[in-house]
This record gives structure tokens, sequence and C-alpha cells, in this order.
């Protein structure tokens, strides 16, 4: 009697990529380059060639930039493939379509023609095949097998020899750059620009978010002698008139991009608050428009309108007020904070963890005015990480404040955020969880079990 094999899950092929090297995880060190994964898509008939793309890089901003390119184009009638990193709840948020995920049949028939294409490799050249690499490659081959029509492409770390790097988009984008990743990328902003403006493609136009002068001057020397249109923010486009509320952001935008005809678009709404996140829509638009100038401002609006990201100063609960956020940078998490007491004001309550080569007294030292109560916990086991470290680093700095400071080491993130809930709710105050992109997973994870022990825990509807 003949017997099939069952076909894969989506979450079969996931566990089967994440026992190749992750750097994600700190799985060592190894030589970065391109030609691994040139090697598999060439076999794999070039999956990254299947739709036009817009290609992503720079150190904050990137995903929600992305994102909304994705949203956007969505919104136009264009199936449209968006990959980005890391993911908070689900793995397949970096492998998606811009309004949810792919069908299970393609994620699984994907992921099959992947692993087929890994074993018809060299023992020598499976060895080098890493993590990124080859969840990468299932994004193109999903969104080929999908038939998508555009892509938007979020970079890993780096930019020059970051995996996807194959690409040859319509669009690059660089958002802003700060230091990070300096045990890969170098240790200055214009050595980080450098290797982020190895996604500039001869000819293609990039468009740039505002930067320094350092690594302005980086970007115009790339995109100058690539002959790359160059797009500069602060030149092409302004956002006036921002509004930022407890929904989202609503914002002007005019556009005096040379490349079309000049432009003040009005009424434009990203549900996410924030000042950064009207700049980032602002350049997801210069960049469609770029691409796209037939584009409507209907279109625009639907898609910034409709455009989600998790952990991007995400609103998780109403009752009380949680706000879950990714930042993980001394900028970053100053911009989130500016948001967040801006809505909510100080003497709320915060969850705090991070993991290993983050500044840490720098971050310590923006939150603890904030907050009347501080709880430090671990942000899971994915990446490594000290809490014990950064629960001094804010004992540290809280004791150079006038005010007592209470601030509480508690490793498991369930009990701390039982513990900051149960707070809230008897004292009226909202709670901001940041720190890792790992801490916000770990705290989505543990709301469910939360909502069975506090009666009126409510999650918002949107």
């Amino acid at each position: 009697m003949l017997t099939s094999t069952p076909p894969l899950s989506s979450a079969e092929v996931y566990a089967w990529i994440s026992t190749f090297t992750n750097l994600e995880k700190g799985h060592g060190q190894r030589e970065f380059n391109l030609e691994s994964i040139n090697s598999l898509a060439e076999a794999a008939g070039h999956p990254e060639r299947c739709a036009p793309s817009f290609h992503v890089a720079g150190s904050k901003g990137k995903g929600s930039v992305t994102g909304m390119i994705a949203a956007i184009l969505g919104a136009s009638g264009i199936k449209t493939a968006l990959y980005s990193s890391p993911h908070v709840s689900d793995f397949r948020e970096r492998i998606s379509l811009w309004h949810g995920f792919f069908d299970e049949e393609t994620y699984a028939l994907a992921g099959e023609e992947l692993m087929s294409l890994v074993d018809r490799q060299s023992p020598e050249n499976r060895e080098k095949s890493s993590f990124f690499e080859l969840i990468t490659l299932w994004f193109f081959l999903c969104a080929r097998r999908a038939l998508c029509g555009a892509m938007a492409v979020e970079t890993g770390m780096g930019g020059r020899l970051d995996a996807t790097n194959i690409l040859d988009p319509l669009v690059s984008v660089i958002t802003l750059i700060e230091l990070e990743h300096t045990e890969y990328l170098g240790n200055t902003i214009s050595k980080i620009a450098g290797e982020k403006a190895g996604i500039i493609k001869p000819g293609r136009v990039l468009v740039l978010a505002e930067q320094a002068d350092e690594a302005l001057g980086v970007f115009r020397e790339h995109a100058a002698s690539r002959k790359s249109p160059l797009l500069y923010f602060p030149d092409c486009a302004e956002v006036r008139k921002t509004s930022i509320r407890r929904e989202g952001t609503s914002f002007t935008l005019v556009l005096k991009n040379p490349m079309a005809t000049a432009e003040t678009i009005h009424d434009l709404f990203v549900p996410i608050p924030g000042e950064v996140q009207a700049k980032n829509a602002g350049l997801a638009v210069l960049a469609v428009r770029a691409a796209y100038p037939h584009i409507g401002v209907d279109k625009i609006r639907k898609g910034l309108a409709g455009f989600t990201l998790p952990a991007r100063f995400e609103r998780v609960s109403d009752k009380p007020p949680l706000v879950i956020d990714g930042a993980h940078t001394p900028r970053s998490v100053e911009l989130c904070l500016k948001t967040f007491t801006s809505l909510y004001g100080d003497g709320g309550i915060l969850i705090f963890g991070c993991v290993e080569g983050k500044d840490v007294e720098s971050m310590a030292e923006l939150c603890v005015p904030h907050f009347s109560r501080i709880f430090v916990t671990t942000p899971g086991i994915f990446k490594k990480s000290s809490p014990e470290e950064v629960y001094a680093a804010f004992v540290r700095e809280a004791g150079g404040i006038p005010r007592p400071q209470e601030i509480l080491f508690v490793p498991k993130t369930g009990e701390a955020l039982e513990k900051a809930v149960n707070l809230a709710l008897g004292q009226g105050l909202p709670i901001l969880g940041t720190g890792s992109f790992y801490l916000a997973g770990e705290i989505k994870q543990y709301l469910n079990f939360i909502l069975d022990q506090f009666q009126g825990f409510m999650i918002p509807s949107r």
C-alpha cells in the first residue's frame, strides 16, 4: 500500500531553519558575504526577481517604513509581500503579506522548495548557510509562489553584506543612522553609514532620512558614485501640523520632490502615536511616489490608516493602559518616552528588559525620572541578557534622583507583568514595557494568563 509523506507545516519549516547558525541569538562569529545566498538564489531561479521591490535599511524606523510602503502598495491594489525582523509573537510576522500572513500552503510548499535546495548543496555549502539567509530566501520563495506584484524588504542589521542585498530594487530607502551593532558594522557613524550605503544600487533612486553630517556625507558620496538619484527628505518633503493622540498620529505632508509635481497631502493618519511615525510615513510616501507617481492620495491615506506593526508603541490594553515598544537604544527610548509621557504623563509604571550589549546606563538615565515604579525583568531567552546588571544600573541612576524611586528586580516576565498590572489597576496608573522587541513579545505572550486573573482587564478593540 502506497503512503504519501504528510505536508510540512510552516512551524516545521521555521524549526528546521532555526537549526542553522543564528547571529540574532549570538551563535558565534562568521565571515559575512553574499556567496551562500547568491548560490541558493541562483539554484532557485532567482525568486528575488519575481516582483519589483523596495529595499529599506537604517538603524531606527526601518521596520515601520517598510511596513508603511507595503500598506500603501497593498491599498493601491498591488499584492505586496512584506519582509521584516525580528518577530514579536509569531515567526510569520517576518514573512507576510501587507495585510496579514500568507496561507499555510504557501509557507509549506515554499519551505519544501527551500529544504530541497539546501539538500542539493554540497556539505561545505550547507555548513555556510545561516538562519537569516534561509529565512530571507524562504520569503522570496513565498512571494514568488503567491504571485506577488511587489515586495517591501527590510534589511537585517547591516546593508552591504546583508542577505537581502541580492535585490535590485526600484527604490532604496535608508532611515536614521545610529551607533549600533558596532562589533559587526564599525564603531563610528561614518563606518556604519558605509555599511548601510551598500544597498544603494547603480541608477536606482535613494530615499534618505535626515542624517547627521557625518553620515550624510557618506551617503551623498555613494549615491553620486553610483549615479543614483538622491531624494534627501529635508530637501524633498516636510511634515506639518502633527497631532498625537492615543489612537495614533495625524499630520500633513508637503512633497517637494524634484522628480514629481509638488503636492500637499492633508489629513494623513497612522494608528501609532509618535512624531517619528509621521516622519516614517513621509519617507514611505516619498519612496512609493518615486516608483509609482500615479498612486493617488486616497490610496496613500487608506494604506497608512490601515497600517499596523507589532511592538511599535502598541497599545495592548486599555484598562490599565499598557503600551509595549521595542525601543532598545537611547535615541529610540527617548522618542518612546517623549510620546508616552505626552499621552499619559509622568509617574506611571515601567517594565524594562534589554539584551546584552546595549547602552543600559544611558537608557536608565532617560527612564528613571519619569516613573513611580520600575520593574526590571528578563527579555526572554532568545538572546543573552544580564538582567541583574540592568537592575544595578537602574538602582545607581535612581540614587541621583531627588524623589524616591522604587525599583524592583523581578526576573520572570510574567510575574513582573502581574505585579505591574495589579499595581496599575489599584492606583489608576499606565504601564510602559520597553527595552527590547523580545521583552515586548514576552509581555504579549503572558497577557492571556493575566486576563484570567484580573477582572476588568481590557484589550483594545483596534
